[in-house]
């Protein structure tokens, strides 16, 4: 059999048909058109499996290391460097799966997932011991509430600021479940998440106010990288188990405890800790009810006053100055009774969010002062 060139002239060729003896012609012209039409639905297939899977790469000077395929498609889908962070690992091997660390989230890829799940967020918020118990029953926000949403499936609440931005940058693919209620750390607002850490930063513009928490580096500090980046097989290290805490009151009159302390982060107690100032005999202790407060309501101060040997202090004057943005309110609690302790609630009023409200706290007893200072932030 004659080959048959795929750039011969068909018409030429179809000119010697049944008449002319050619019979041979309709049939590789059907060859070669099927041929032609396999190569073009290969590349199609081709450009589709590129499309979904990723052929491309992406470098990062910072760190040495790069992001490809499956990794790369997240990583761009979900919002790049704001969301992951950079890259700290090419990807590697671990526990059978393909995976990659980055500064705030670790990447694992499922191939036999159905898509778009084949590439999955660790959980490392709950690897690192961050999961706090649910909130009571009485602090469940309505199902209608336009400003905070309830999670059964861990028991907690997405209120305000995090609750828009968890909506609009990728939801539970991105962040899952939220496994503590928002508290402070170090004066900065703060919740935990099954795959991540929200901060709020009030001093950023308002399009970066929200942030997200390096966990991927927390989880590197406190259990290292694999040893190589084929063929390495590392047993999930099982999160420490986290201390007793105590609950936390909450402006909706209930309470909720606060995640444990990772032992890699120094992290002040959620509970609010007396600030003790000492002057003469008199030593002076003052804390809020909430170290965390709503939009208006109101906040209550306590204050106790003991001697230089700890004895309760009856009858001493007290009063605080709250240090407001917009000025300063001086509030006279009442005097100390038997076991050295008083108190005063007072309005907040509807202060800017995410700065710290600073209270100076003054008693003045037979002649002698001692000072004391907490503070609270308002947020929503």
């Amino acid at each position: 059999m004659t080959a048959w060139p795929l750039n011969a002239d068909v018409g030429t060729s179809l000119a010697h048909g049944p008449a002319g003896g050619n019979v041979k012609a309709p049939l590789k012209l059907a060859v070669a058109t099927v041929m032609l039409l396999a190569l073009g639905f290969w590349v199609v297939l081709t450009v589709q499996a590129q499309g979904v899977y990723g052929s491309g790469e992406r470098y990062f000077p910072e760190t040495g290391h790069r992001v490809t395929g499956e990794f790369l498609v997240f990583f761009n889908r979900y919002g790049g460097e704001a969301i992951f962070g950079l890259p700290r690992t090419d990807e590697v091997y671990q526990d059978g799966l393909k995976v990659q660390y980055f500064q705030r989230a670790r990447m694992e890829f499922h191939p036999h997932n159905p898509e778009p799940y084949k590439v999955q967020l660790t959980l490392l918020g709950d690897l690192l011991g961050y999961r706090a118990p649910p909130i009571p029953a009485s602090a469940i926000p309505p199902a209608n509430h336009p400003q905070r949403r309830y999670y059964p499936q861990t028991g907690h609440t997405l209120s305000y600021t995090f609750l828009q931005y968890f909506e609009s940058h990728g939801a539970l693919d991105v962040f899952g479940y939220p496994i503590t209620e928002f508290v402070s750390e170090r004066g900065v607002i703060v919740q935990y998440f099954q795959r991540a850490k929200m901060e709020w930063h009030p001093e950023n513009p308002i399009s970066s106010q929200v942030t997200l928490g390096n966990l991927g580096d927390e989880y590197i500090a406190r259990y290292g990288l694999p040893a190589s980046t084929q063929g390495f097989s590392l047993v999930s290290p099982q999160p420490t188990p986290p201390p007793p805490v105590q609950p936390v009151p909450t402006p909706h009159g209930s309470t909720a405890a606060p995640p444990a302390t990772p032992a890699i982060v120094e992290r002040p107690p959620t509970v609010p800790v007396p600030v003790q100032g000492v002057v003469g005999s008199l030593r002076v202790t003052a804390s809020v009810r909430y170290p965390i407060t709503g939009q208006g309501g109101s906040q209550t101060i306590y204050v106790r006053v003991v001697d230089d040997v700890g004895q309760p202090v009856a009858g001493v004057a007290v009063e605080a100055v709250v240090h407001f943005r917009g000025g300063d309110e001086l509030h006279r609690l009442p005097s100390t009774d038997a076991t050295g302790s008083t108190s005063l609630t007072f309005s907040i009023g509807y202060p800017p969010p995410g700065y710290t409200v600073i209270i100076d706290v003054r008693a003045t007893y037979g002649g002698r002062t001692a000072s004391a200072r907490t503070s609270f932030i308002p947020w929503w």
